[in-house]
């Protein structure tokens, strides 16, 4: 949708067909996506879905966080000693991380990304 020069909507079954993807796992991802108001779905014969923005205004955390949810830092517990200095140390670690994760993703815009037809 991004790498499109005209801003009309794509069918799901021409994004699917065209990416080699089985439409109903296309749909459950396009879901999040116009829930979070990252794209729009316009109904109709003529209708499909688009970026809700142009495309140098969403990063990629965005995306991501829209169909993953957000992006932490968990690190395994060993439950049965809470409060095991490793534990901690692990956990902060994780934090780390998924905050650099975070960043980077936050960095990198859709149109970075997109391919031109």
């Amino acid at each position: 949708m991004a790498g499109q020069k005209k801003d009309s909507p794509v069918a799901s079954h021409n994004i699917a067909q065209a990416r080699g993807i089985p439409e109903r796992f296309l749909l459950k991802v396009l879901k999040p996506l116009v829930s979070a108001q990252i794209l729009l779905s316009i109904k109709g014969p003529n209708g499909g879905y688009r970026l809700a923005r142009p495309a140098g205004d969403v990063s990629m955390l965005e995306v991501v966080e829209a169909v993953d949810g957000p992006i932490r830092g968990k690190a395994p517990m060993n439950h049965d000693n809470p409060g095991n200095p490793l534990n901690k140390r692990l956990d902060e670690l994780t934090t780390q991380v998924a905050n650099l994760m975070r960043k980077q993703l936050s960095r990198v815009k859709v149109s970075d990304l997109a391919i031109k037809d």
